[in-house]
């Protein structure tokens, strides 16, 4: 485990947590690096023995260093825009190793995509093959391209984390896939790599991500057939993790069970998680700054907000909280809303939590490794947090905390 209890103070894998709030101050995300490593090796090791790529999910956490270690840990990378793929090139990522997925690729994106010599760019619609190959042209390069197939599987998560359904924005028609394959093959500045499909995020069941490499391996075989070629299958991500009652069973089960629905097929396999490498290897630490009881309820007021985690406002998602110093013997807990100082009422971290709490205490809330600090913004001018990565004994400062003078610095006054 990379945080528990030592003396009764929280600690991140060698260091204590109040130790890492006295030197780097709160709101402050801290990163567990041995719990990143570990979560790699589980998909490493599933693995073991097939042609495959481990395309890590910029999205979840973009932090350069968070890059620059799986990079080292020889992932490739996941990436849905220009800026990310910015990052990766920063974090000295292998561009042979990126694929650029997302429905609205801009003609700057696909240019700086082929300039880098990326490994495949991930097609979202018939419009974007055509600008693709536009762009490919333009450049005097062919394009590598898969089609992202929506499948059409209920992926039985949150609505707003469900990508697979015909309802969703992402990814082409199952139905139309092999007349557009059969188009992009047609054209000289396109070069067709693979297939691919991502049904959604947090999948706790392996059924759906089964079932849906079944189909992308029956159409990827009817492709062959007619003579375009499949280097590689691409499976997408959204393995999921716990966070409270949730129980995913081993990502070893999630893809024993795709690669055998991949039967006879041999192509190179893609995958690109993002939450499960990174989503139970961080927290975010915040302190409380009033403990404000009430007739109806009583709420702990922090110095972290939906500005800092979003989750909670965004999808009603569960965190769970721990205090950084565990209760004195005998201390009786009361329920609290641990609430933030936006000007907002959805402004809440978590609901009914049962804690001993006075002002001054720390809180570390879990599970914030991923799409925590990455969908963190500066609603009410509040100055981003700090994020630490933790080495053992060694705590590294991998974002410094913005200043206030930070967040209108690009701007100006008329004269």
């Amino acid at each position: 485990m990379s945080f528990f209890y030592r003396n009764g103070t929280l600690c991140a894998e060698q260091l204590p947590l109040d130790e890492l709030a006295r030197r780097f101050g709160t709101p402050c995300y801290v990163y567990s690096r041995a719990a990143i490593e570990l979560a790699y090796a589980a998909y490493s090791s599933a693995l073991a023995g097939r042609e495959a790529l481990i395309c890590y999910s910029v999205k979840a956490n973009p932090n350069l260093a968070v890059l620059s270690l799986m990079a080292r840990l020889g992932a490739g990378f996941d990436i849905v825009s220009g800026g990310e793929l910015a990052r990766v090139l920063a974090a000295r990522g292998d561009p042979g190793k990126i694929v650029f997925s997302g429905v609205g690729k801009t003609e700057l994106e696909i240019e700086q995509a082929l300039l880098a010599e990326i490994r495949c760019i991930n097609l979202e619609s018939e419009p974007e093959l055509e600008r693709v190959n536009a762009v490919a042209d333009r450049l005097g390069r062919r394009a590598p391209v898969a089609f992202r197939v929506n499948p059409d599987v209920d992926a039985k998560t949150h609505r707003h984390i469900s990508t697979g359904l015909k309802q969703n924005k992402f990814g082409v028609a199952y139905d139309d896939a092999e007349r557009l394959y059969a188009r992009a093959a047609r054209m000289r500045n396109i070069e067709i790599y693979g297939i691919g499909c991502h049904i959604g995020s947090q999948l706790t069941d392996p059924a759906p991500f089964v079932e849906a490499a079944a189909r992308i391996a029956t159409l990827a075989a009817r492709l062959e057939a007619t003579g375009i070629p499949m280097a590689h299958i691409d499976l997408g991500g959204g393995i999921g993790i716990n966070y409270r009652d949730e129980s995913p069973p081993p990502v070893a089960e999630f893809i024993a069970g795709a690669l055998a629905a991949l039967g006879t097929n041999r192509s190179g396999l893609i995958l690109d998680p993002g939450r499960s490498i990174v989503g139970n290897a961080g927290l975010l630490l915040t302190r409380i700054e009033y403990v404000k009881p009430g007739a109806a309820k009583s709420f702990l007021v922090v110095d972290a907000a939906m500005n800092d985690l979003l989750r909670p406002a965004l999808y009603e998602a569960w965190h769970e909280v721990r205090a950084v110093r565990e209760a004195p013997p005998g201390a009786t807990p009361i329920a609290y809303d641990i609430v933030g100082p936006v000007c907002e009422s959805g402004d809440f971290l978590a609901r009914e939590r049962q804690l001993v709490a006075s002002a001054g205490d720390l809180l570390a809330v879990m599970s914030a490794g991923a799409y925590g600090m990455s969908m963190s913004s500066n609603y009410n001018s509040r100055p981003r947090a700090a994020e630490v990565l933790v080495d053992g004994e060694q705590a590294h400062l991998i974002r410094a905390r913005e200043t206030t003078e930070d967040l209108f610095a690009l701007e100006r006054i008329l004269p």
